[in-house]
């Protein structure tokens, strides 16, 4: 099963977050590699053409997620198993998070 988000960098759309068959990708668009100006979303994922892989979700990403009583009552309000980080955050990082980065779900 496969699970996508589209990442935003100050609102422009930066790359790709999905999590495929138990592991987390990450692709920088290319259209935001060749955007004058562009920036990497962390310095953690530098910007590049190749594709991040991970068996966890990348430590950036799972840093903008609530913890303690927050992340209780979002996982309770949402019915989403609080060790289910991937479907958190494509819940809870749309808009208003801290610093440039929202995540929004691809339909598909």
């Amino acid at each position: 099963m496969t699970s996508k988000g589209l990442v935003y960098y100050n609102e422009i759309e930066a790359g790709v977050l999905e999590k495929q068959d138990g592991e987390y990708v990450f692709q920088y668009l290319p259209a935001y590699l060749s955007r004058p100006g562009a920036r990497p979303v962390s310095i953690t994922l530098p910007m590049q053409a190749e594709e991040y892989r991970s068996k966890q979700l990348f430590p950036f990403f799972a840093n903008l997620l609530s913890e303690g009583v927050n992340k209780r009552l979002q996982c309770l309000r949402w019915k989403i198993d609080e060790r289910d980080y991937f479907s958190l955050l494509l819940k809870t990082t749309q808009k208003e998070t801290i610093g440039a980065v929202t995540i929004k779900p691809i339909e598909e």
